[in-house]
């Protein structure tokens, strides 16, 4: 079977994301865009750290919790969270009620503005792992993705270095994909083109 499906609109897409109307928009409009915002990066940090065994549907769904319960990804607001509102969002539907995961979100928002302070913005500290120019790959079908890269593991590791938490190798490379760090639309993707064209 190929890889390669198509709504009625005819446009091929990654076949990952064709299992609901969320997730075709995702894709469509966000997933491998390049992003230059310090507080979007840091709200796919939160987002791909709480999905930690789990699917990306599942938190997809969630996202509008998320952008509630987090102050709408105010890394500023989320590094001072207190012990009661750790425990307000323990008994929030609304998002992944883990401790684990909650307090590593709170925590890698202060390790995110130490990065902020070193390279003035977390988005040019991730863009230096590729010399200011996203990765475009190539890839003909799903089973070509790498779960992981040597890329992926370097930013891991540096990441590890400052302290941040629920971020290993592959969790990082969702996050290189979804912010357009690399670009893994496959090449019969509509999209794969057009993100091309937004690197900078």
């Amino acid at each position: 079977m190929s890889d390669y499906k198509h709504d009625q609109t005819q446009k091929f897409r990654c076949p990952w994301c064709l299992g609901f109307e969320d997730y075709i928009r995702y894709h469509d409009e966000e997933w491998g865009v390049p992003v230059y915002s310090d507080r979007t990066h840091f709200e796919f940090l939160v987002l791909e750290s709480a999905q930690a065994g789990l699917s990306w549907a599942t938190i997809l769904k969630k996202r509008q919790g998320y952008t509630k319960a987090f102050k709408d990804f105010d890394y500023r607001k989320v590094a001072d969270f207190s012990e009661e509102e750790i425990a307000k969002l323990l008994a929030d539907p609304s998002i992944v009620r883990n401790r684990l995961k909650i307090e590593a979100a709170v925590n890698n928002a202060k390790r995110f503005m130490e990065v902020q302070e070193k390279y003035g913005t977390f988005t040019g500290f991730m863009l230096d792992f590729v010399d200011g120019k996203p990765v475009q790959n190539a890839w003909n079908s799903m089973g070509e993705v790498p779960a992981t890269t040597d890329l992926s593991n370097k930013v891991a590791k540096e990441l590890k270095r400052y302290g941040f938490k629920f971020l290993g190798s592959t969790t990082v490379y969702a996050h290189l994909q979804a912010t357009g760090i690399v670009n893994d639309h496959l090449v019969h993707c509509f999209r794969h083109q057009e993100v091309k064209r937004m690197a900078k």
